[in-house]
């Protein structure tokens, strides 16, 4: 639970990384909100319309409070690869960008510290042994 929590806590913090870990419970937590909203929604839908319009109204207000984490830890995910966040404009461009964006997101963050941040895992510079 305290990863599907912590981009909200980190509400507009753009700088920094996240591990995939971070950013897929993130994701994990809006998807199974919003499925138990959906459901809260028909079983309310049954007695009255008026109180699922109303849920699903909550519904989207909370949505839109959840824009700039979510867009936050898509930020900080690329900054994990040593990528910047504009990258994120290319879920701009139809299927393809999505595909590319699926496949950042999905990838191993640059080990050790980068220009963005040290390791969000903790791991320690690779050639501080060397």
């Amino acid at each position: 639970m305290e990863w599907m929590l912590m981009p909200v806590r980190r509400y507009a913090d753009f700088s920094g990384r996240s591990r995939r870990k971070e950013f897929w419970m993130f994701q994990l937590g809006i998807f199974l909100l919003y499925i138990a909203v959906l459901i809260l929604a028909a079983i309310l839908g049954a007695i009255s319309e008026t109180l699922s319009a109303i849920v699903m109204i909550i519904f989207a207000i909370a949505m839109l409070g959840l824009i700039i984490p979510s867009i936050a830890v898509a930020v900080r995910r690329m900054h994990d690869q040593d990528k910047s966040g504009w990258m994120l404009l290319l879920g701009l461009i139809p299927l393809i960008g999505s595909i590319i964006l699926l496949v950042f997101y999905c990838t191993d963050g640059t080990p050790g510290p980068n220009q963005y941040g040290p390791d969000p895992k903790g791991q320690a510079d690779p050639t501080a042994f060397e």
